[in-house]
Protein backbone atom coordinates (compact mmCIF):
# COMPACT_ATOMS: atom_id res chain seq x y z
CA UNK A 1 0.00 0.00 0.00
CA UNK A 2 1.36 3.23 -0.81
CA UNK A 3 2.21 5.80 1.93
CA UNK A 4 1.88 9.00 1.41
CA UNK A 5 4.08 11.72 2.58
CA UNK A 6 3.52 15.71 2.29
CA UNK A 7 5.21 17.31 -1.14
CA UNK A 8 8.61 19.04 -0.93
CA UNK A 9 8.45 22.29 0.77
CA UNK A 10 4.35 22.10 2.57
CA UNK A 11 4.02 21.50 6.11
CA UNK A 12 1.50 20.66 8.61
CA UNK A 13 0.81 22.72 11.25
CA UNK A 14 -0.21 20.83 13.97
CA UNK A 15 -0.80 21.62 17.30
CA UNK A 16 1.72 22.99 19.08
CA UNK A 17 2.02 25.99 16.17
CA UNK A 18 -1.60 26.51 15.74
CA UNK A 19 -1.75 28.63 19.45
CA UNK A 20 0.82 30.86 17.86
CA UNK A 21 -1.39 31.37 14.12
CA UNK A 22 -4.71 32.04 16.18
CA UNK A 23 -2.34 34.96 18.42
CA UNK A 24 -0.92 36.39 15.22
CA UNK A 25 -4.27 36.31 13.54
CA UNK A 26 -5.84 37.95 16.41
CA UNK A 27 -3.17 40.80 16.55
CA UNK A 28 -3.48 41.26 13.06
CA UNK A 29 -7.15 41.67 13.08
CA UNK A 30 -6.74 44.18 16.39
CA UNK A 31 -3.95 46.14 13.90
CA UNK A 32 -6.09 46.44 11.04
CA UNK A 33 -9.16 47.27 12.86
CA UNK A 34 -6.59 50.30 14.63
CA UNK A 35 -5.76 51.98 11.30
CA UNK A 36 -8.88 51.18 9.43
CA UNK A 37 -8.29 49.05 6.70
CA UNK A 38 -10.62 46.71 4.94
CA UNK A 39 -10.33 42.98 3.66
CA UNK A 40 -10.05 42.15 0.16
CA UNK A 41 -9.56 38.44 -1.15
CA UNK A 42 -8.37 37.33 -4.92
CA UNK A 43 -8.18 33.66 -6.22
CA UNK A 44 -5.52 31.57 -5.87
CA UNK A 45 -4.95 31.52 -9.08
CA UNK A 46 -4.66 34.01 -11.49
CA UNK A 47 -3.24 34.41 -15.67
CA UNK A 48 0.36 33.76 -15.65
CA UNK A 49 1.03 36.92 -17.68
CA UNK A 50 -0.13 39.30 -14.78
CA UNK A 51 2.97 38.07 -12.63
CA UNK A 52 5.35 38.25 -15.68
CA UNK A 53 3.90 41.61 -16.25
CA UNK A 54 3.42 43.43 -12.93
CA UNK A 55 6.54 41.09 -10.86
CA UNK A 56 9.05 41.33 -13.72
CA UNK A 57 10.46 38.48 -16.39
CA UNK A 58 13.50 38.52 -15.02
CA UNK A 59 13.04 38.44 -11.38
CA UNK A 60 13.60 35.14 -9.67
CA UNK A 61 9.86 34.49 -8.74
CA UNK A 62 9.08 34.35 -12.84
CA UNK A 63 11.91 32.77 -13.69
CA UNK A 64 12.62 30.15 -10.90
CA UNK A 65 9.88 29.96 -8.61
CA UNK A 66 6.30 30.47 -10.18
CA UNK A 67 4.41 27.27 -10.26
CA UNK A 68 2.74 27.80 -13.87
CA UNK A 69 0.26 25.17 -15.94
CA UNK A 70 -2.10 25.16 -18.69
CA UNK A 71 -5.75 24.42 -17.58
CA UNK A 72 -7.96 22.11 -19.54
CA UNK A 73 -9.59 25.17 -21.15
CA UNK A 74 -5.61 25.86 -22.87
CA UNK A 75 -4.80 28.53 -20.09
CA UNK A 76 -1.89 29.20 -18.98
CA UNK A 77 -2.34 29.87 -14.94
CA UNK A 78 -0.12 30.20 -11.89
CA UNK A 79 -0.37 29.66 -8.24
CA UNK A 80 -0.03 33.35 -6.87
CA UNK A 81 3.34 33.83 -5.79
CA UNK A 82 3.00 37.24 -4.37
CA UNK A 83 -0.41 39.66 -3.31
CA UNK A 84 -0.12 42.92 -4.91
CA UNK A 85 -0.19 42.68 -8.93
CA UNK A 86 -3.88 40.51 -7.22
CA UNK A 87 -5.17 43.13 -5.67
CA UNK A 88 -4.22 45.53 -8.18
CA UNK A 89 -5.96 43.48 -10.82
CA UNK A 90 -8.77 43.26 -8.29
CA UNK A 91 -8.87 46.96 -8.31
CA UNK A 92 -8.71 47.56 -11.43
CA UNK A 93 -11.15 44.65 -12.84
CA UNK A 94 -13.67 45.67 -10.52
CA UNK A 95 -13.81 49.46 -10.75
CA UNK A 96 -12.20 50.37 -6.96
CA UNK A 97 -10.71 53.40 -8.11
CA UNK A 98 -14.36 55.12 -7.64
CA UNK A 99 -13.98 54.29 -3.96
CA UNK A 100 -12.65 56.94 -1.57
CA UNK A 101 -8.83 57.39 -1.40
CA UNK A 102 -6.67 56.56 -0.32
CA UNK A 103 -8.37 52.61 -0.52
CA UNK A 104 -6.82 50.91 2.69
CA UNK A 105 -7.05 47.27 1.99
CA UNK A 106 -5.35 44.06 3.62
CA UNK A 107 -5.22 40.43 3.09
CA UNK A 108 -3.44 36.95 4.11
CA UNK A 109 -4.11 33.62 2.79
CA UNK A 110 -1.21 30.77 0.80
CA UNK A 111 0.91 31.50 -1.65
CA UNK A 112 3.27 29.37 -3.96
CA UNK A 113 6.48 29.77 -4.63
CA UNK A 114 9.16 26.48 -6.23
CA UNK A 115 11.85 27.72 -3.81
CA UNK A 116 14.82 26.13 -1.61
CA UNK A 117 13.20 25.33 1.25
CA UNK A 118 14.54 26.13 4.47
CA UNK A 119 13.84 27.06 7.82
CA UNK A 120 10.55 29.60 7.28
CA UNK A 121 10.61 29.92 4.08
CA UNK A 122 8.19 27.08 1.92
CA UNK A 123 7.26 26.35 -1.36
CA UNK A 124 3.52 27.12 0.26
CA UNK A 125 3.43 29.68 3.20
CA UNK A 126 1.01 32.09 4.26
CA UNK A 127 1.29 35.59 4.29
CA UNK A 128 -0.08 39.23 5.43
CA UNK A 129 -0.32 41.72 3.36
CA UNK A 130 -1.54 45.47 3.46
CA UNK A 131 -2.07 48.04 0.33
CA UNK A 132 -2.67 51.59 0.20
CA UNK A 133 -3.84 52.64 -3.54
CA UNK A 134 -4.24 56.16 -4.46
CA UNK A 135 -1.85 58.17 -2.48
CA UNK A 136 1.50 59.85 -3.51
CA UNK A 137 1.99 61.68 0.20
CA UNK A 138 4.91 59.78 1.98
CA UNK A 139 2.57 60.31 4.91
CA UNK A 140 1.02 57.29 3.73
CA UNK A 141 4.26 55.19 3.55
CA UNK A 142 4.80 56.50 7.05
CA UNK A 143 1.27 55.00 7.98
CA UNK A 144 1.99 51.77 6.01
CA UNK A 145 5.47 50.94 8.29
CA UNK A 146 3.68 52.14 11.20
CA UNK A 147 1.06 49.57 11.10
CA UNK A 148 4.04 46.63 10.75
CA UNK A 149 5.71 48.60 13.36
CA UNK A 150 2.70 48.19 15.38
CA UNK A 151 1.90 44.60 14.71
CA UNK A 152 5.04 43.25 15.80
CA UNK A 153 5.18 45.68 18.60
CA UNK A 154 1.84 43.59 19.90
CA UNK A 155 3.05 40.56 19.61
CA UNK A 156 6.10 40.98 21.69
CA UNK A 157 9.26 42.19 19.55
CA UNK A 158 11.31 44.80 21.41
CA UNK A 159 14.26 45.46 19.69
CA UNK A 160 12.89 46.41 15.94
CA UNK A 161 14.90 48.15 13.69
CA UNK A 162 14.12 50.37 10.60
CA UNK A 163 15.79 50.24 6.99
CA UNK A 164 14.67 52.40 4.03
CA UNK A 165 15.62 52.93 0.56
CA UNK A 166 14.89 54.59 -1.99
CA UNK A 167 14.24 52.96 -5.87
CA UNK A 168 13.84 56.07 -7.81
CA UNK A 169 11.34 56.09 -10.46
CA UNK A 170 11.02 55.86 -14.95
CA UNK A 171 13.08 59.03 -14.69
CA UNK A 172 15.99 58.10 -12.93
CA UNK A 173 15.99 54.59 -11.90
CA UNK A 174 17.44 53.64 -15.91
CA UNK A 175 20.60 55.74 -15.85
CA UNK A 176 21.27 54.62 -12.35
CA UNK A 177 20.60 50.63 -13.70
CA UNK A 178 23.07 51.71 -15.92
CA UNK A 179 25.50 53.12 -13.59
CA UNK A 180 25.54 50.15 -11.59
CA UNK A 181 26.01 47.69 -14.27
CA UNK A 182 29.25 49.57 -15.50
CA UNK A 183 30.66 49.65 -11.90
CA UNK A 184 30.16 45.62 -11.69
CA UNK A 185 31.02 44.60 -14.95
CA UNK A 186 34.68 46.14 -14.56
CA UNK A 187 34.28 42.73 -11.82
CA UNK A 188 32.38 40.52 -14.13
CA UNK A 189 34.99 37.69 -14.06
CA UNK A 190 35.02 37.57 -10.11
CA UNK A 191 31.24 37.32 -9.43
CA UNK A 192 29.26 33.98 -9.39
CA UNK A 193 27.61 33.04 -12.02
CA UNK A 194 24.10 33.79 -10.24
CA UNK A 195 25.23 37.38 -10.01
CA UNK A 196 26.94 37.43 -13.75
CA UNK A 197 23.01 36.26 -14.65
CA UNK A 198 21.47 39.09 -12.34
CA UNK A 199 23.85 41.96 -13.65
CA UNK A 200 22.59 41.19 -17.09
CA UNK A 201 18.69 40.46 -16.04
CA UNK A 202 17.97 42.27 -12.88
CA UNK A 203 21.07 44.36 -11.87
CA UNK A 204 19.66 45.91 -8.88
CA UNK A 205 19.44 42.23 -7.76
CA UNK A 206 22.84 42.36 -7.18
CA UNK A 207 22.98 44.74 -4.21
CA UNK A 208 21.09 42.16 -2.70
CA UNK A 209 23.43 39.18 -3.46
CA UNK A 210 24.57 37.03 -0.57
CA UNK A 211 27.50 35.67 -2.62
CA UNK A 212 30.65 36.37 -0.35
CA UNK A 213 32.70 37.20 -3.90
CA UNK A 214 30.26 40.13 -4.75
CA UNK A 215 30.27 40.60 -0.90
CA UNK A 216 33.73 42.68 -1.56
CA UNK A 217 32.87 44.63 -4.50
CA UNK A 218 29.15 45.98 -2.55
CA UNK A 219 31.16 48.52 -0.34
CA UNK A 220 32.21 51.07 -3.01
CA UNK A 221 29.38 50.85 -5.27
CA UNK A 222 27.03 53.62 -6.52
CA UNK A 223 24.09 54.47 -4.13
CA UNK A 224 20.93 54.99 -5.69
CA UNK A 225 20.20 57.59 -2.93
CA UNK A 226 23.16 60.12 -4.90
CA UNK A 227 21.16 59.33 -8.43
CA UNK A 228 17.08 60.41 -7.93
CA UNK A 229 15.80 62.78 -9.53
CA UNK A 230 14.23 65.84 -7.92
CA UNK A 231 10.93 64.05 -7.46
CA UNK A 232 11.94 60.73 -5.80
CA UNK A 233 14.78 62.71 -4.19
CA UNK A 234 11.88 65.35 -2.66
CA UNK A 235 9.97 62.34 -1.32
CA UNK A 236 12.74 60.65 -0.02
CA UNK A 237 13.60 63.61 2.12
CA UNK A 238 9.99 64.29 3.26
CA UNK A 239 9.80 60.39 4.01
CA UNK A 240 12.78 61.04 6.60
CA UNK A 241 11.61 64.31 7.69
CA UNK A 242 7.97 62.29 8.77
CA UNK A 243 9.60 59.20 10.45
CA UNK A 244 11.39 61.70 12.31
CA UNK A 245 8.01 63.69 13.41
CA UNK A 246 6.61 60.45 14.87
CA UNK A 247 10.36 59.58 16.61
CA UNK A 248 10.58 56.45 14.72
CA UNK A 249 14.86 55.65 14.68
CA UNK A 250 15.65 54.36 10.98
CA UNK A 251 18.68 53.58 8.69
CA UNK A 252 19.00 53.98 4.87
CA UNK A 253 20.27 50.97 3.61
CA UNK A 254 21.37 51.34 0.01
CA UNK A 255 21.05 47.68 -0.57
CA UNK A 256 17.47 47.01 -0.05
CA UNK A 257 15.84 47.10 -3.34
CA UNK A 258 13.06 44.62 -2.67
CA UNK A 259 13.13 41.75 -5.65
CA UNK A 260 10.13 42.87 -7.78
CA UNK A 261 10.07 45.38 -11.52
CA UNK A 262 7.01 46.53 -10.10
CA UNK A 263 8.95 48.67 -6.70
CA UNK A 264 9.70 53.08 -7.32
CA UNK A 265 10.69 54.83 -4.47
CA UNK A 266 9.90 54.03 -1.17
CA UNK A 267 11.31 50.45 0.46
CA UNK A 268 11.91 49.59 3.38
CA UNK A 269 12.32 46.24 5.59
CA UNK A 270 11.67 45.73 9.21
CA UNK A 271 14.31 43.35 11.21
CA UNK A 272 14.47 42.20 14.63
CA UNK A 273 17.58 41.95 17.30
CA UNK A 274 18.24 37.72 18.22
CA UNK A 275 17.11 36.02 15.10
CA UNK A 276 20.64 35.64 13.12
CA UNK A 277 20.94 35.76 9.56
CA UNK A 278 16.73 35.62 9.33
CA UNK A 279 15.82 38.45 11.08
CA UNK A 280 14.16 40.55 8.21
CA UNK A 281 10.43 40.04 9.26
CA UNK A 282 8.95 42.43 6.90
CA UNK A 283 9.48 43.91 3.85
CA UNK A 284 7.86 45.99 1.64
CA UNK A 285 7.60 49.15 -0.85
CA UNK A 286 5.77 51.71 -3.11
CA UNK A 287 4.61 50.60 -6.73
CA UNK A 288 3.50 54.00 -8.17
CA UNK A 289 3.43 52.49 -11.79
CA UNK A 290 1.82 48.95 -11.81
CA UNK A 291 -1.60 49.54 -11.66
CA UNK A 292 -0.71 51.29 -15.22
CA UNK A 293 1.19 48.51 -16.39
CA UNK A 294 -1.53 46.10 -15.72
CA UNK A 295 -4.10 48.25 -17.51
CA UNK A 296 -5.93 51.20 -15.19
CA UNK A 297 -5.35 54.55 -15.30
CA UNK A 298 -2.17 56.01 -13.55
CA UNK A 299 -2.50 55.44 -9.81
CA UNK A 300 0.02 55.18 -6.71
CA UNK A 301 0.07 52.05 -4.53
CA UNK A 302 2.42 51.19 -1.69
CA UNK A 303 1.86 47.99 0.87
CA UNK A 304 4.33 45.56 2.45
CA UNK A 305 3.90 41.77 2.99
CA UNK A 306 5.53 39.76 6.06
CA UNK A 307 5.12 35.43 6.15
CA UNK A 308 3.32 34.40 8.78
CA UNK A 309 5.34 31.16 9.22
CA UNK A 310 8.39 33.57 9.72
CA UNK A 311 7.06 34.96 12.46
CA UNK A 312 5.82 31.64 14.34
CA UNK A 313 9.27 30.66 14.06
CA UNK A 314 11.21 34.35 15.03
CA UNK A 315 8.74 34.34 18.37
CA UNK A 316 9.46 30.44 19.14
CA UNK A 317 13.08 31.62 18.69
CA UNK A 318 12.90 34.94 21.43
CA UNK A 319 11.07 32.84 23.69
CA UNK A 320 7.96 34.85 22.78
CA UNK A 321 5.07 33.30 23.78
CA UNK A 322 1.27 33.41 22.80
CA UNK A 323 -1.16 33.42 25.21
CA UNK A 324 -2.50 29.90 26.49
CA UNK A 325 -5.53 28.88 24.14
CA UNK A 326 -9.41 28.44 25.88
CA UNK A 327 -10.60 24.79 26.54
CA UNK A 328 -13.47 23.72 28.02
CA UNK A 329 -14.03 24.33 31.53
CA UNK A 330 -17.07 21.64 32.19
CA UNK A 331 -17.20 17.94 31.20
CA UNK A 332 -20.24 15.83 31.43
CA UNK A 333 -19.62 12.21 32.74
CA UNK A 334 -22.78 9.68 32.73
CA UNK A 335 -22.91 6.26 34.93
CA UNK A 336 -24.99 3.81 32.25
CA UNK A 337 -27.13 4.40 28.61
CA UNK A 338 -30.05 6.06 30.30
CA UNK A 339 -27.74 8.79 32.06
CA UNK A 340 -25.81 9.02 28.64
CA UNK A 341 -29.01 10.41 27.29
CA UNK A 342 -29.75 13.00 29.88
CA UNK A 343 -25.73 13.98 29.81
CA UNK A 344 -25.92 14.63 25.99
CA UNK A 345 -29.34 16.78 26.85
CA UNK A 346 -26.98 18.61 29.71
CA UNK A 347 -24.32 19.51 27.48
CA UNK A 348 -25.85 20.85 24.80
CA UNK A 349 -28.16 22.89 27.18
CA UNK A 350 -24.72 23.97 28.42
CA UNK A 351 -23.37 24.92 24.85
CA UNK A 352 -26.49 26.85 24.09
CA UNK A 353 -26.00 29.11 27.14
CA UNK A 354 -22.31 29.63 26.10
CA UNK A 355 -20.51 27.73 28.31
CA UNK A 356 -17.89 25.71 27.19
CA UNK A 357 -18.65 22.07 27.74
CA UNK A 358 -17.06 18.56 27.01
CA UNK A 359 -18.99 15.05 26.61
CA UNK A 360 -16.63 11.71 27.07
CA UNK A 361 -18.35 9.54 24.19
CA UNK A 362 -17.49 5.88 23.74
CA UNK A 363 -19.21 4.73 26.89
CA UNK A 364 -15.99 4.41 29.20
CA UNK A 365 -15.91 3.96 32.97
CA UNK A 366 -16.44 7.15 34.85
CA UNK A 367 -12.67 6.51 36.45
CA UNK A 368 -12.15 6.92 32.78
CA UNK A 369 -14.24 9.99 31.82
CA UNK A 370 -12.73 11.90 35.34
CA UNK A 371 -9.42 11.32 34.56
CA UNK A 372 -10.17 13.33 30.87
CA UNK A 373 -11.37 15.93 33.04
CA UNK A 374 -8.40 16.09 35.01
CA UNK A 375 -6.00 15.82 31.37
CA UNK A 376 -7.61 18.71 30.15
CA UNK A 377 -7.69 21.10 32.90
CA UNK A 378 -11.69 21.72 33.88
CA UNK A 379 -12.11 23.51 36.35
CA UNK A 380 -15.98 20.95 36.78
CA UNK A 381 -16.91 17.80 35.99
CA UNK A 382 -20.66 17.17 35.59
CA UNK A 383 -21.49 13.46 37.11
CA UNK A 384 -24.80 11.91 36.22
CA UNK A 385 -26.11 8.62 37.15
CA UNK A 386 -29.87 7.09 37.94
CA UNK A 387 -29.98 8.65 41.59
CA UNK A 388 -29.29 11.92 40.01
CA UNK A 389 -31.71 11.83 37.48
CA UNK A 390 -34.69 10.54 39.54
CA UNK A 391 -33.60 13.48 41.87
CA UNK A 392 -33.77 15.87 38.48
CA UNK A 393 -30.07 17.05 40.04
CA UNK A 394 -26.68 16.57 38.95
CA UNK A 395 -23.39 16.06 40.84
CA UNK A 396 -20.87 18.58 40.57
CA UNK A 397 -16.85 17.80 41.35
CA UNK A 398 -14.98 20.78 41.53
CA UNK A 399 -11.81 19.11 40.11
CA UNK A 400 -9.35 21.43 41.96
CA UNK A 401 -10.02 20.18 45.17
CA UNK A 402 -12.60 16.86 44.60
CA UNK A 403 -15.06 18.42 46.64
CA UNK A 404 -18.63 17.47 45.43
CA UNK A 405 -22.32 19.22 46.01
CA UNK A 406 -25.89 18.36 44.45
CA UNK A 407 -27.42 20.88 41.81
CA UNK A 408 -30.40 21.34 40.57
CA UNK A 409 -30.77 20.67 36.65
CA UNK A 410 -32.63 23.28 36.02
CA UNK A 411 -30.15 25.66 38.10
CA UNK A 412 -27.05 23.99 36.93
CA UNK A 413 -26.22 26.77 33.91
CA UNK A 414 -27.04 29.82 36.23
CA UNK A 415 -24.86 27.91 38.91
CA UNK A 416 -22.03 27.48 36.95
CA UNK A 417 -21.85 30.92 35.43
CA UNK A 418 -21.58 32.50 38.29
CA UNK A 419 -18.66 30.48 39.18
CA UNK A 420 -16.55 30.42 35.72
Amino acid sequence: MTKYKRITGMRDVLFEDQGFWRHILAKIQETVDLYGYQRIDTPLLEQATLFMRGVGEGTDIVEKEMYVFEDRDGDLLALRPEFTAGIMRAYVENGLHTLPTPLKVWTMGPLFRHERPQAGRYRQHSQFDIEVVGEQDPAVDVEVISVAWHLFSSLGFEKLRLYINSTGCPACKPAYVQTLVDYFSAFADALPPDDKLRLQKNPLRILDSKEERTQAFLENAPRITDHLCLECEEHFTRLKNYLEAIKRPYKVDFRIVRGLDYYTKTVFEIKADGLGSQDTICGGGRYDGLIEELGGRPTPGIGFGSGIERIVIAMGHLGIEPPPESTPEVTVSYLGETAKLTALSVWNTLQRDDIGALFTPGDRSLKAQLKTANRIDTAFAIILGEDEIKAGQATVREMSNSQQCRVSLEDLAAWLRERL
